[in-house]
Order: structure tokens, then sequence, then C-alpha cells
């Protein structure tokens, strides 16, 4: 462990240490039953994640995380507003387009669409669901890349969001009137 620790370069040292941030934000958003707590959580992670992929030389990664960022303000303003959530989804496309360097990149991109048509259109369970599906494309990405931090976070968002999934299902059979968005 200590001979894979003295070859890391100082940018892969500082990739690992973000991923590791990006983990606690990911852990705290996903284990709320609040969504919009969630959202600004999720903000904080995207932050760590976005100088993570750079640190890593993984433009696009970092670039559609950047966009992520921009994708949860605008979704919490304009939740279920088609013509945004289009636009958000167009723009991703040219990022991708612009800085793609590999067939890992398909990994960023997937999970960049699956976000943006989650926080535009869905809420409580349905879009923990589909985040949990971007969650899985940003963690093949992390193994490829060889983030220790990255993918841990990714994995732990999986975890944390099936359970947050199972409290909220619970919650709502208990209490019918219960919103996720309360």
């Amino acid at each position: 462990m200590t001979e894979l620790l003295t070859e890391l370069t100082l940018a892969e040292t500082l990739g690992q240490i973000c991923g590791l941030v990006a983990l606690a934000f990911c852990i705290a958003g996903f284990a709320n039953k609040n969504d919009d707590r969630l959202m600004v959580l999720l903000i904080s992670a995207n932050v760590a994640f976005a100088l993570m992929f750079a640190f890593f030389e993984s433009w696009t990664a970092s670039a559609l995380t950047v966009l992520v960022i921009v994708r949860i303000t605008l979704a919490r303003k304009f939740q279920g507003h088609w013509p945004i959530m289009l636009a958000m989804l167009a723009v991703n496309l040219v990022v991708a387009w612009a800085t793609w360097k590999s067939p890992t990149d398909l990994f960023p991109l997937a999970a960049a669409v699956f976000g943006t048509v989650a926080m535009f259109m869905l809420r409580g369970i349905p879009l923990r669901i589909v985040l949990g599906l971007a969650a899985l494309c940003w963690m093949l990405n992390n193994l490829v890349i060889g983030s220790v931090g990255g993918t841990l976070a990714e994995g732990m968002v999986l975890v944390t969001n099936i359970i947050t999934i199972i409290r909220l299902y619970r919650l709502q059979r208990k209490y019918p009137e219960f919103s996720p968005g309360d």
C-alpha cells in the first residue's frame, strides 16, 4: 500500500483527495430525505469531482461535471421544464464532442444524460433510481481512470441511494401524504 502511494504523482494524489471529499458530500446528500438539501450537497460534491477529473486529465468528465453544477442549479428552479432540460442535454453533447478523447468518455456522457433527465423530470424515488444509474456510469469512468476516491464515492452513492429509496418507500407506505420535496 505504501508503495502505491509513493508512486502517485502530485496530481493523482490531489485527485484522490478530491474524490474522498466528494464521497463525504455524496453520502450526506443521498442519506437526506429532502430533495432540496440533496441538490445543495450534490453541488458541493460535484465541485470536488470536477477538480478530481481535472487532476486525472479526464477532460470530458471534468467539463461535464461543471455542467452538472449548472444543471442542478437550473433544475432546482425549473423542475419539469422541458425546453431547459433539452437545452442542457444539447450543451452536454457539444461539450462531450469538444473534449472527447476515448470511448471511455461515453461513461460521463451517459451519466450526464441520466442526471439531466432525472433532475429536471423526476422527484423522490424515481429521481434517486435514475441518479443511481448516473452514479453507476460515473463509477465505471472512475474505475477506468484509476480514481480510488471517485470509485468509492460513486459506490457509496449507490449504496446510500438504495437505502434512501427503501426509507422513502417505507415512509410513503406509512404516510401516503409524505413528499420527499418537503
